[in-house]
């Protein structure tokens, strides 16, 4: 980790003449769209260390949402068998086939919440550069899904990244949501005068490894989050207050619900692991 942010240390000291030096794609006139989420990443360095990520073997398939200029997909191209680009841009699905004659490139012009995950092989990997607003939304897809990626390296908010990753004590319903089916990781932190347009906030890989089985079966899974949902659907609230309301029973029965599951009355949501929801959800179906 230490060389990567040395990596990206220096190329920030790069001057603004170097920068302009740099060889660009044929699609790089083409402007981001604004209503679509688009920031264009175009530091080779950088996107060295996003494809590095995903740890790529001649055999895999990548999948990549929201290839834009293609300056990511290049680098999959070289490492990987094939790779499926989801763009949502009519414009830029038009143009970037043309980019790499000969290459095992599929480009679908589809929104990626609507995209089939089914089409794809067995142990596929997904790389890609989300666009912020629909963040959350692609990580339940890719994590819910019947057909779930082997690995995940996704290029979001700083911020969200590290909800993704938190450990007890920073908890939040969005990691222990990725967190039942994959192992969360952070990777390189890319600052916002990286990108162009430059976003408002900085950036950050987060790096998801499917788990061979979830955390959670899948027949608990509905009463796990209703209790989960409960618990942190009063913020900032002690666990005896939040499930006395989520769960509609009242408070003393509540802080017994809790002491049996050998949490104390007075934690938070967020301080709780995988592990507690999973003893409180026992618990509480022995009620």
């Amino acid at each position: 980790m230490a060389r990567r942010r040395a990596a990206i240390e220096l190329a920030t000291k790069q001057s603004g003449a170097a920068r302009r030096g740099r060889q660009q794609p044929s699609l790089a006139s083409r402007g981001p769209k604004k209503s679509l989420g688009q920031h264009w990443l175009k530091d080779p360095e950088i996107l060295a260390e996003i494809t590095a990520a995903a740890e790529l073997a001649a055999d895999d398939v990548v999948l990549e949402i929201g290839p834009g200029l293609g300056t990511l997909t290049s680098r999959l191209l070289a490492r990987a068998s094939a790779v499926t680009a989801v763009e949502f841009d009519g414009n830029l699905v038009r143009k970037l086939p043309g980019q790499f004659p000969g290459k095992n490139l599929t480009v679908v012009h589809e929104d990626i919440l609507q995209f089939d995950l089914n089409q794809l092989p067995p142990g596929y990997k997904v790389v890609a550069n989300v666009p912020y607003y629909i963040t959350s939304k692609i990580v339940e897809k890719l994590m819910t899904a019947e057909h779930k990626p082997s690995l995940a390296v996704l290029l979001v908010q700083k911020e969200v990244a590290q909800r993704i990753a938190a450990e007890p004590g920073e908890m939040s319903i969005l990691a222990v949501s990725a967190q039942i089916f994959a192992e969360a990781e952070l990777d390189i932190e890319v600052p916002r005068q990286f990108f162009t347009p430059p976003p408002k906030v900085d950036s950050q890989v987060v790096v998801l490894r499917t788990r061979a089985e979830p955390l959670v079966a899948p027949q608990d899974q509905k009463d796990f989050f209703r209790i989960v949902k409960a618990g942190f659907s009063a913020k900032r609230k002690k666990l005896r207050s939040s499930l006395s309301g989520g769960l509609r029973i009242d408070k003393s029965a509540t802080e017994e619900l809790l002491k049996s599951a050998g949490i104390s009355p007075d934690a938070r949501a967020e301080d709780l692991a995988i592990n507690d929801w999973q003893q409180l959800l026992r618990e509480w179906r022995s009620l």
